[in-house]
């Protein structure tokens, strides 16, 4: 749907500037909060700078349009939405008085473009979608026109080509929703209009007619298959890492370890004095004193039962 048609209205830019009420500067300029009634009736109140619109403001149009936005030196720029005289609205960015940036337009018939704009005009990425069957375009735009890499998606099954002056054009593919796509290419087709009388020739029609290719099954994630992707995505993030310790449990392995050196040294100590006091002196019996120490060493737990009952 165009965007031009339901566009009415100029703001009034004439030297006479209405009648106003609000601030102004020491040159008795409009300056600060005002409101003005312009001499074609339309309105306006909001910020002025210096003499012109600048900053936030609502300009009212005499036919029933009215701009909700921001200024700069008398021109919408910035953000701002724009409801034209047919009930169509513009939501989005402006630059120098033109829809240019991202924005969205709600057409009259109940269409929608959300996306980005140049010049008025629909250039660069953007969505439209068409409310009587609901089939939605989104791809690249050129000057009001699809142009470029896009995807139009029907109830189910879409096409996934590229576009040549708002027409599919070359190689291509449909996708349907049972599960499988086919392979083609749209060639141009000349048909002749319609001789009107005029003089000059009737110039060529071109219309894109699809040349059918190979048709070959895909796979279609279902329900099932996505709760399975979800679940299993679960499972790895709740998992912990076997490489990885909570810091409470790295501090205790190395309390743990300390405890068991402390252990481990005072048991060699009690070793050793065990040694000293049941090694034999001069003329004992070596026999009796070797038993008696091996009954010591036995009685006293080893180092890993008294590893383990420190635990």
């Amino acid at each position: 749907m165009s965007d031009f048609g339901s566009e009415e209205g100029e703001e009034d830019q004439g030297p006479y500037l209405g009648e106003y009420e609000g601030g102004r500067n020491e040159n008795e300029e409009r300056h600060g909060h005002g409101k003005a009634t312009l001499p074609n009736t339309d309105t306006y109140e909001g910020m002025y700078d210096c003499g012109k619109r600048h900053g936030q403001g609502v300009y009212r149009f005499k036919n029933g349009a009215r701009y909700i936005g921001e200024y700069l030196k008398n021109r919408k720029h910035g953000q701002g939405t724009f409801i034209y005289p047919d009930g169509s609205k513009y939501e989005g960015s402006w630059v120098d008085d033109q829809r240019c940036g991202f924005g969205k337009y709600s057409y009259v018939n109940g269409d929608t473009y959300e996306g980005e704009w140049k010049d008025h005009q629909r250039h660069g990425q953007g969505t439209y979608t068409y409310a009587a069957t609901g089939t939605k375009y989104v791809g690249r735009w050129q000057i009001g026109k699809r142009e470029g890499h896009g995807e139009l998606i029907h109830a189910n099954h879409k096409y996934v080509g590229v576009f040549k002056d708002d027409k599919p054009m070359g190689k291509g593919k449909y996708v349907f929703d049972i599960g499988c796509e086919q392979h083609g290419e749209y060639i141009p087709i000349e048909q002749e209009k319609e001789d009107k009388g005029d003089d000059e020739e009737p110039s060529a029609n071109i219309v894109p007619k699809w040349k059918a290719g190979q048709v070959t099954a895909i796979h279609l994630k279902t329900e099932e298959d996505m709760e399975e992707e979800e679940e299993a995505a679960k499972e790895q993030t709740e998992e912990p890492s076997s490489t990885e310790q909570p810091a409470e449990s790295q501090e205790e392995t190395t309390e743990e370890k300390k405890e068991k050196t402390e252990e481990g040294e005072t048991e060699e100590k009690k070793e050793e004095e065990t040694k000293q006091e049941t090694a034999p002196e001069a003329g004992e019996d070596t026999t009796t004193g070797a038993e008696e120490g091996g009954n010591q060493e036995t009685a006293d737990p080893a180092p890993e039962d008294q590893e383990q009952s420190a635990e």
